[in-house]
């Protein structure tokens, strides 16, 4: 028997449970797990086809011939809303978060401008909760993700932006659970020697977080509750 975690919208298309069992026989691939999930979940299986959710299988996306035994964490990853260590060998664990509380922004900038006295431009992107989105009004945001596999993610952002952009440190903090509309969502921080650099990473690390990152908005309306399945 295989266990499958379910988030955002696929708890809600099948029928509000978090998660699934499958009876998945020895040496069978993500594309049999499709199959049995598709017969009992016909909605869930057409978006899993058009690749509108994504299977993965020990917290990494997996194609269909991929293996699938017992013990494995299996998970169905609708659109997201949205190393261990530095190179330096610096523990990451504050420059990378996913945290329920809220962030001091002058706390993580000055977390920034102690890594190094060569830092002369630093960006910063933050993103808060407004009251309106798509056309709807909005009364509240609550953010789910995959434990373990988001902070994963956000730990190969900053290993990419450091190795790829001219920058010095990017620090990444992204909250979960219940967000009021105007309180705080994600900080991003660059600081590089100089502005552009700083620019370019900032914007490149935002884009990305969007894209790989397993975190899922729901947004509070006066009409009812609405899983946000892409933003910009």
């Amino acid at each position: 028997m295989i266990t499958v975690k379910l988030f955002g919208m696929t708890k809600l298309l099948a029928g509000n449970e978090s998660s699934l069992t499958v009876a998945l026989a020895k040496g069978h691939s993500v594309k049999n797990l499709i199959e049995l999930v598709n017969k009992r979940y016909p909605k869930i299986g057409e978006l899993i086809q058009k690749k509108k959710i994504l299977v993965s299988v020990n917290q990494e996306i997996a194609h269909e011939d991929t293996k699938v035994q017992e013990g494995d964490e299996v998970a169905l990853l609708p659109p997201f809303a949205g190393g261990s260590q530095s190179a330096s060998g610096l523990d990451d664990s504050q420059l990378v978060r996913v945290q329920q509380e809220d962030f001091s922004i002058d706390t993580e900038l000055k977390r920034v401008r102690s890594r190094s006295k060569r830092i002369g431009g630093i960006a910063m992107f933050l993103g808060t909760a407004r009251d309106r989105s798509q056309g709807r009004d909005v009364d509240g945001i609550t953010f789910e993700h995959y434990e373990g596999m988001a902070q994963k993610k956000l730990r190969e952002i900053r290993a990419r932006a450091l190795k790829d952009f001219d920058i010095l440190e990017l620090l990444i903090i992204h909250r979960f659970g219940a967000i009021t509309i105007g309180e705080n969502i994600v900080l991003i921080i660059a600081g590089a020697e100089h502005r552009a650099d700083a620019f370019r990473a900032c914007k490149w690390a935002i884009d990305e977080l969007k894209q790989i990152t397993p975190i899922w908005k729901l947004e509070h309306t006066p009409t009812g509750e609405v899983w946000v399945e892409e933003h910009p």
